[in-house]
């Protein structure tokens, strides 16, 4: 299947088959197009290239997270590149903010493909054996896991330290992006108060319900507990254009080497 993206991530695959934009003047020969698009603000460039393509091959569906797909079994390299996996879809939670439960619905555990990147939605949520499974075959990969998800900091219990005790682990994301996460995402830091602040990450989501004071004095508070913060500005179906200060704030806390030496704020 030849798949069709309207930009290009650190996710996207490099194989022969994927394509970013238009038709190239060398095509693969006649096969199913699927275009895939992520963010809604990319779906009226997502259905140009439908047209576009259209033009070429016979059958060119359009698809994806941004129009609400619910996401069958995962397939390795086919909208993701080689090496990045999901073993679940979905999530318990019903965050106001979040896509995943009205796109994806409750939490539902896929079979188990090989893979590093994990990029599950909420892996946590998954039940010990599933979560077994996961760390089996992350056990003998020749990477060191990356977990990229957003690992949720209410769910995080000591035995799940042991899973990632038991594997190579590059770096593992958790996620605050509200005030009342930092609780929790302490009870994590004192568990995990052994490993390097290079492999503990943490994704804040910055700009909703909340100043720029606000916001900074969060990420300083993350940063603070032992985490590096990667700011992410919050970002509903309709797109919001920041202002140059918003901006600013997340171009700098989702660079460590931009915002390493700041004040680290435990309360005051």
């Amino acid at each position: 299947m030849i798949r069709v993206f309207p930009r290009r991530t650190k996710w996207t695959p490099d194989d022969e088959f994927a394509f970013v934009g238009d038709p190239p003047f060398f095509r693969p020969p006649e096969m199913p197009v699927k275009v895939s698009v992520t963010f809604t603000w990319d779906i009226p460039e997502a259905q140009r290239l439908q047209k576009a393509w259209s033009q070429y091959y016979k059958s060119v569906l359009i698809g994806g997270p941004a129009l609400d797909d619910t996401g069958d079994e995962f397939e390795p390299g086919m909208f993701v590149k080689e090496g990045v996996i999901e073993t679940s879809r979905g999530c318990p939670k019903k965050c106001e903010w979040c896509f995943v439960p009205s796109r994806e619905g409750q939490i539902r555990e896929l079979k188990i493909k090989e893979g590093y990147i994990v990029i599950d939605n909420n892996l946590l949520a998954c039940s010990k054996s599933h979560l077994a499974g996961v760390f089996l075959m992350l056990s003998v990969q020749k990477k060191a896991a990356q977990f990229k998800g957003g690992l949720d900091s209410t769910l995080f219990q000591p035995w799940h330290k042991s899973l990632f005790d038991s594997i190579r682990v590059d770096e593992m994301f958790f996620a605050c992006d509200t005030a009342g996460a930092i609780k929790p995402l302490e009870g994590v830091a004192n568990l995990l108060s052994g490993m390097s602040i290079e492999k503990k990450r943490c994704f804040v989501m910055i700009g909703r319900n909340e100043s720029i004071e606000e916001a900074e004095r969060r990420l300083k508070e993350v940063y603070g507990l032992g985490f590096l913060p990667f700011a992410q500005l919050y970002q509903p179906k309709k797109r919001i254009q920041y202002s140059k200060e918003w901006l600013d704030l997340n171009r700098k806390w989702s660079r460590p080497a931009a915002f390493r030496g700041t004040k680290m704020l435990k309360g005051d």
